[in-house]
Order: C-alpha cells, then structure tokens, then sequence
C-alpha cells in the first residue's frame, strides 16, 4: 500500500523536490499545511488539500507520514503535531534553528517514528561510495574532503523573486546562515561513508561578501575517533557557474571523487582512482534516483517497520557536536 504523505511547509524544496519524490518512491502526496496563501494556492491547483497548519491537517486523519520543511525555528510544533498524532515524521536538517530546540525536539520523538531529512545520505552515489569503501576499495580511509558551495544573496529565492523574503539569511528563522544550512549534510554525509561518527570539530566562519547578519561561507575541520580527517569548504558566496560541488573520499590505496552529486538532483558522476597506477574507473550507480526519491523510500519503510537508516540518537549527537564548535566560532568573530 502506498504511503500517504502530508507536507508542512510547502516552499521550493518540499514542492520541486520533495513532492516529485515522493511519488517516484511510489507513495502519494495528499495534503499539505502552510500559511501562505501562495503555497496554499499552488497545492490545491496540484489536487491537493491546503491547511493553515500542521495540526488541523493531521487531525483530519489520512496521512501515514509527515515531512517538515518549514523555516527552522519552526520545525517543533509540526513534529510534536505528529507526535500526538501517532504519524511518523520526517523533518529536514538542522533538527532545529537552536540546540535548545533540538533537544527538546528529540525528547518528543524519543520512541516516535522520526528521521532527519539528511537526503545526501540517500544519494544512490554517496551509496555506492559508502559501500566501497566499506569492501576496502580503497583501503583504510584517511581524509574526507568536500566542497558544497552556491550563491544566496540577502534577496535570493528560488523562484526568482526579490521580496527580501529568504529566511535562510536570518539568524532567528535559520539559526545562522552558509554554515548551518550547507556543512551538516557533509558531516552526516561523512558519518554514513565513514562507518563512525566524527569526534572532534572545528568551524571557521566567514562574512565576505554579503551584506547579512549571517555567514556567507565557512570551513570546517575535525576527526573521527580512529583518526581520519574531515575538512569542508561551505559557501553562500560561490557563482552557480563555477564549479562548485565536490566530494573526495582519499583511502591508503585510492582515491574515490565525486563531482555534482551533493544537491537536491540526480546524477552526477564518481570516479576510483587507482593508489597504485593511478588508473581511473567510474564507479556505477542508478543516476537516474534523486535522493529525495530515494529519501522517500528509505522512509516508507520506516512507516512500515522495516529496517531503515534513521535514527534521533545518532542526529542529535551530530547537533551537539556541530553547535558547539559553531558558538565557538562565533565567540571568537
């Protein structure tokens, strides 16, 4: 049976991605909540049922998931809404706009259904990546380093509009601004290839190019507890055109180097590059799966009590980890 979704917050990630996702997954979207007149209009011209909010949606029964993409400071209301439904609930990274938050959130779900909207670990390239790794490709790991960069100015939205509407440039509504939105889908993501969890981190913020109370870029370094490095460059002040997105994951025998797969689309290419020879092969996987379709997936099964990949304890800590090192950094602008 195909699992029926309801959205809270209905902006450009939930609707060009999150929406075509779930029905590639085979599940089908049937309700969301937003206060905007606009969202509202434009689900209801997609056959779907439009509410001011997440708890009069849930009430009104028939909705096996949800999946929260509001602002981040506005993530717990909705997640304790399907707490005291008894719906599952799917809600997108940062667990909230503040640690205080965060932990508050992850005590409501503590035995409730819930996962955090890391879609890059869903990636069917970070995927093929993890498990090579994992199969010794390219022998003990020693160094993962990302580039995850994109232009958001103070005016920027999706959907071309400068209405001085985009919240991820407001500390209260985001929590911060390049760093917290872009380089905890790198730390997840280095979790999953990594097999273990990182133990230490340290940000260095950056404010140089636009003229907003948040950062604009950032670059992060740490460790896991066996010693493999992490460093990541995150930016808000990267031109679209440039090349901007890239992943390497530096083992004792290889090199494994994936160009275009961080982001919200499908596709992409990675590439083992041989320790020895230098030799180069393209490593397979499905291009054609977005991650949020394989996102949606890995949720239903959730739903249905499968074996799933979601889990609060592991987001949380992840959370503590990256909040303090963040404050940190702030203290010392």
């Amino acid at each position: 049976m195909a699992v029926r979704w309801g959205i809270a917050g209905f902006g450009w990630v939930a609707r060009d991605h999150m929406a075509p996702g779930i029905e590639a997954s085979g599940g089908e979207l049937v309700a969301i909540a937003d206060p905007s007149p606009v969202a509202q209009a434009s689900a209801m011209s997609a056959g779907l049922l439009a509410y001011d909010d997440a708890a009069r949606m849930l009430a009104n029964g028939g909705i096996d998931a949800l999946y929260v993409a509001t602002p981040n400071n506005r993530h717990l209301a909705p997640v304790l809404a399907a707490t005291a439904a008894g719906v599952p609930v799917l809600c997108e990274k940062p667990i909230a706009a503040t640690l205080a938050q965060a932990e508050e959130l992850a005590t409501a779900v503590d035995g409730h259904p819930y996962g955090t909207a890391f879609d890059q670990r869903h990636h069917p390239a970070h995927r093929s990546m993890a498990a090579a790794i994992a199969e010794g490709a390219i022998g003990r790991p020693v160094a993962v380093r990302i580039v995850y960069a994109c232009w958001v100015d103070p005016l920027w939205s999706a959907d071309g509009r400068t209405d001085g509407c985009n919240w991820r440039a407001d500390p209260e509504a985001a929590g911060g601004g390049a760093v917290i939105d872009l380089a905890l889908h790198g730390l997840d993501l280095a979790q999953l290839l990594l097999g273990e969890p990182l133990a230490q981190l340290h940000i260095e913020l950056q404010r140089r190019i636009h003229d907003y109370a948040v950062d604009d870029g950032g670059v992060l370094s740490g460790r896991t507890a066996s010693d493999v490095l992490f460093q990541s460059h995150v930016a808000y002040n990267c031109a679209e055109v440039l090349p901007r997105r890239r992943l390497e994951v530096l083992g004792e025998r290889g090199l494994l180097v994936a160009t275009d797969t961080m982001g919200q689309t499908a596709g992409g290419s990675v590439t083992l590059c041989c320790g020895r020879t230098g030799a180069e092969t393209p490593l397979a996987f499905d291009a054609a799966l977005s991650p949020f379709a394989a996102q949606a997936a890995a949720f239903a099964a959730l739903v249905r009590g499968d074996a799933h990949d979601f889990s609060i304890d592991r987001d949380i800590r992840l959370m503590r980890l990256f909040d303090h090192a963040y404050r940190k950094a702030l203290s010392c602008r």
